[in-house]
């Protein structure tokens, strides 16, 4: 394999990520104002108004991470972590599958899929040729 991906992998990839780091910032931004909506449904999964903020950062910081290049493997990591802890807080509340509890899991597919069209290296820890 010549190490270039073609331009329709590129693009498929930078929409996936697109999607990830536009959700994430929204999400993230959102606890850093902290609407009504948004402190009252963190406090309905059980966590304290106060790490709202804290919940918001983490999720930028992570977001950041992914979104540039040089640290987007970092990022996809602190990202699935972040999803990890979203699928247990829905898990323990006994909220639906579908729509709550697999809604991080569907975006980190979206996260490591995008790095899986983007980079050889990602497709070879799951496929050793």
């Amino acid at each position: 394999m010549g190490g270039g991906i073609s331009r329709g992998r590129l693009w498929t990839a930078r929409f996936m990520s697109g999607i990830v780091v536009l959700f994430m910032l929204v999400d993230g931004i959102g606890k850093m104002i902290k609407p009504a909506q948004v402190v009252k449904s963190t406090i309905e999964l059980g966590f304290a108004e106060r790490l709202v903020t804290t919940i918001g950062i983490l999720g930028l910081i992570s977001t950041l991470f992914y979104a540039v290049p040089r640290t987007r493997f970092l990022g996809a990591l602190l990202l699935t972590g972040y999803y990890g802890g979203a699928v247990a807080v829905q898990l323990r509340l006994d909220n639906p599958l579908f729509s709550n509890v697999l809604f991080p899991v569907y975006t980190a597919i979206l996260v490591w899929g995008a790095l899986w069209l983007r980079d050889e290296r990602v497709r070879k820890l799951f496929w050793r040729s």
